[in-house]
């Protein structure tokens, strides 16, 4: 989606916040024992408060109201009879649409106390993605937000998922400019233009480097190689001035 007019940012920026809010709502709700089920329900019960509709229901039937991903599952976990214990890393990724406007934002918590390492690969998994952030902006290469989260990752002795791409939204969960890189690509010669509604979601890794199904079910997804893998997620906007960041909290 290309924004050409204010109320168009103010819708925006509405289903921005409550996806924000919804999704920070349900990482403070987390304990020891709860189901991911459980987590659901919470996420469910906020989008209805506000009149929301859940994106991936709506647009894939995807078999939750949000997508929560626990440990070795590192996206589009699919909510159930699996139980939160202390030390696991849970991915929550809340997408919904209000008056026709849709936003998608994301996020790894980890519930209690975790090895130091994988406290640093959460800090380093949001710094990816603020670096990210940063190179979107009118005029700019799409190239340069993989070059920079690469840069970064390369820098630090991680890995970067590279089948799990960022991509237009706004009007749609999906839209163009489709499979914007993360890592570097070469290939990508497009730039970003004034308004341009775009999510920027690193997958950063210890080693992994391709997601893959594997489990009991065809939408969760895994890391190849096995590795821990953390992602975070904006909605941003692209102006003269960089980047307008839709989906935070109230």
């Amino acid at each position: 989606m290309t924004i050409t007019h204010q109320d168009e940012l103010d819708g925006l920026q509405k289903i921005g916040r409550i996806v924000a809010n919804t999704m920070h709502a349900m990482a403070g709700a987390m304990e020891p024992g709860m189901t991911t089920r459980d987590l659901d329900d919470i996420g469910r019960a906020l989008l209805d408060r506000e009149g929301a509709i859940s994106a991936p229901q709506a647009t894939y039937d995807f078999p939750g109201t949000t997508c929560i991903s626990v440990n070795e599952e590192i996206a589009h976990g699919i909510p159930g009879d699996r139980k939160l214990a202390t030390g696991d890393l849970v991915n929550i990724d809340v997408s919904a649409s209000l008056n026709g406007y849709f936003a998608d934002t994301g996020a790894t918590f980890h519930l209690g106390a975790v090895q130091p390492s994988l406290e640093q690969l959460c800090r380093d998994g949001k710094r990816a993605m603020q670096i990210g952030i940063a190179q979107v902006g009118h005029g700019k290469p799409l190239a340069g937000i993989g070059n920079a989260i690469g840069k970064f990752a390369a820098k630090r002795g991680y890995t970067l998922i590279q089948n799990l791409a960022s991509h237009g939204v706004g009007r749609a969960l999906h839209e163009e400019p489709q499979e914007v890189a993360t890592w570097p690509n070469k290939r990508e010669k497009r730039r970003m233009h004034v308004g341009l509604v775009l999510t920027v979601e690193p997958f950063l890794s210890r080693g992994g480097m391709w997601a893959a199904p594997g489990g009991k079910d065809d939408w969760t997804l895994f890391s190849r190689p096995k590795a821990p893998v953390v992602q975070y997620e904006h909605t941003v906007v692209a102006t003269r001035r960089g980047a307008i960041i839709l989906t935070l909290p109230a």
